[in-house]
């Protein structure tokens, strides 16, 4: 379980995330949901080590994140920041397959587990073909599937952190990421998801934090969250909210 307490991040003086209080939950995933400048990826910066906090802390299984040996951290928890470069022409399968690198679990099962987790991502029909030669939305699915390779299968203690996976993605692909990202929480581990889309947070997420000026504006599920004058007072957005008519989850209409 990873935990934020009271979690404070300054950058050149300036507080960019202030007293946040967060819990990711095994099976559950958590939304994060805000306008530019609002603090998401510094966030998830935080959440993940890259960034050291001014105040709080960040635990993983109640021992301090930064006391963890890197190696064993990397088996517990993996994290897919907005823009993932590679300047080499690796085989798409060898780029999954650097997510195996903190695991000892032989050449064999190694290539099953990249197999898999190019499928969850639908990009198996890439796995020869040069990283290099990838379209921005094919490139984000196979780091997608690198991440998933790191942690696989999932379940308990595995944690997941991705920030804006969808950004360079059509519509079908955007679907079959959260669903593939829905399906391995389902295996038990915990997802923080960055997202700027809100049907989507609405549809794929357990939870929803909404964050305002680095600030915590609401936390809760897509009923509590997604509503109209929360939406309308961080994001500047008049909106409808409606609910969807097979599923049920708010559908947000902007007026």
């Amino acid at each position: 379980m990873l935990r934020a307490d009271n979690l404070t991040v300054r950058r050149g003086g300036a507080t960019v995330l202030q007293g946040i209080d967060l819990t990711l939950r095994p099976g559950e995933v958590l939304g994060v949901l805000g306008p530019n400048g609002a603090g998401k990826s510094t966030l998830l910066g935080a959440l993940c080590g890259e960034l050291h906090p001014h105040d709080g802390s960040v635990s993983l299984d109640g021992r301090a994140l930064g006391d963890w040996p890197g190696q064993e951290r990397a088996r517990r928890l993996a994290v897919l920041p907005q823009n993932s470069t590679l300047s080499f022409a690796f085989p798409v399968a060898e780029v999954v397959g650097m997510g195996r690198l903190p695991h000892d679990s032989g050449r064999a099962r190694d290539a099953e587990i990249v197999a898999a987790a190019l499928q969850a991502a639908d990009a198996g029909y890439l796995r020869g073909r040069s990283y290099l030669a990838l379209s921005g939305g094919e490139r984000q699915r196979v780091h997608l599937a690198r991440v998933l390779a790191q942690l696989w299968p999932g379940g308990v203690g595995r944690v997941l952190l991705l920030d804006e996976p969808t950004s360079a993605l059509d519509p079908l692909h955007q679907h079959t990421t959260l669903q593939a990202v829905r399906d391995f929480a389902g295996q038990g581990a915990a997802v923080l998801v960055i997202l700027h889309d809100l049907n989507l947070a609405a549809r794929y997420c357990d939870r929803i934090l909404l964050l305002q000026c680095g600030r915590a504006h609401a936390l809760g599920q897509p009923d509590e969250v997604l509503r109209a004058e929360p939406l309308r007072q961080v994001f500047g957005l008049d909106v409808l909210i409606q609910r969807h008519p097979e599923r049920g989850h708010p559908l947000i209409v902007a007026r």
